[in-house]
């Protein structure tokens, strides 16, 4: 009995060629058609695991954790300085999707430095920032901005500790004078004090006290004082 033989069937040759074009594993430097460069690992075609990235236009260079193709875990990101012709750094920590994400330090061009928490790029949650004039706020973030409770100190020794709102002093708040030895307790609406106790505070051990220490007010009738000054509210609007 004569054997049929079939020819067998192959896929087109392109198919072949485009699976191995596929990067996937460690790959050597691969070039864009822009000129970006990236080395490092690759999965279905996309940066993933750990690389390095070189963008053409600007010089800035990547290095860290990639993931689906964007930068996301561990890396750090710097600039190429247009007079030095050095590296900057700008960014070290943690990125979600393509972003700045969880905690990192971040290096700005006229020396101010931000280390703490980040959320789609901005500073949210804790953090400490390092102002050019020597300032230092330490508290809540949020949008980019000081948000709920925090310490701001400042050069000359003067610090607030208390609410902030939009990067603004907002809410109940204390405002230490060290070299005064004086205290203001009050209540802040942006970034101005409305009402509050200016007090004595550690005056003995001031370097440049006040010439006279604030008069303490002493209510011997507390109730009877409020009364009063209900009965005068009274008065006033009949």
């Amino acid at each position: 009995m004569p054997v049929i033989k079939y020819p067998r069937i192959r896929d087109p040759l392109f198919y072949e060629w485009d699976r191995k074009a596929q990067k996937c594993g460690l790959r050597h430097t691969i070039y864009a058609v822009n000129g970006d460069q990236y080395t490092g690992e690759w999965l279905d075609n996309l940066k993933h695991g750990k690389g390095t990235q070189i963008w053409k236009s600007t010089g800035a260079i990547y290095s860290g954790d990639w993931k689906f193709g964007k930068r996301d875990g561990y890396g750090s990101y710097s600039i190429l300085d247009p007079v030095t012709k050095e590296y900057r750094r700008v960014y070290t920590g943690w990125w979600e999707n393509d972003r700045r994400g969880g905690r990192g330090m971040f290096f700005y061009p006229n020396g101010e430095l931000y280390e703490g928490e980040w959320s789609n790029g901005l500073r949210s949650g804790w953090g400490k920032m390092h102002y050019k004039d020597g300032s230092i706020y330490e508290g809540q973030w949020l949008m980019d901005q000081p948000n709920g409770q925090g310490l701001l100190r400042l050069p000359n020794g003067n610090r607030y500790e208390g609410g902030w709102k939009d990067g603004k002093k907002h809410g109940p708040g204390k405002y230490f004078y060290p070299e005064k030895g004086q205290l203001l307790e009050g209540i802040w609406v942006a970034d101005i004090p409305k009402c509050g106790v200016l007090v004595d505070f550690g005056r003995d051990n001031a370097p440049a006290p006040t010439q006279f220490p604030l008069p303490e007010i002493e209510l011997h009738d507390p109730a009877g004082v409020l009364a009063e000054a209900q009965a005068m509210f009274d008065d006033s609007h009949n």
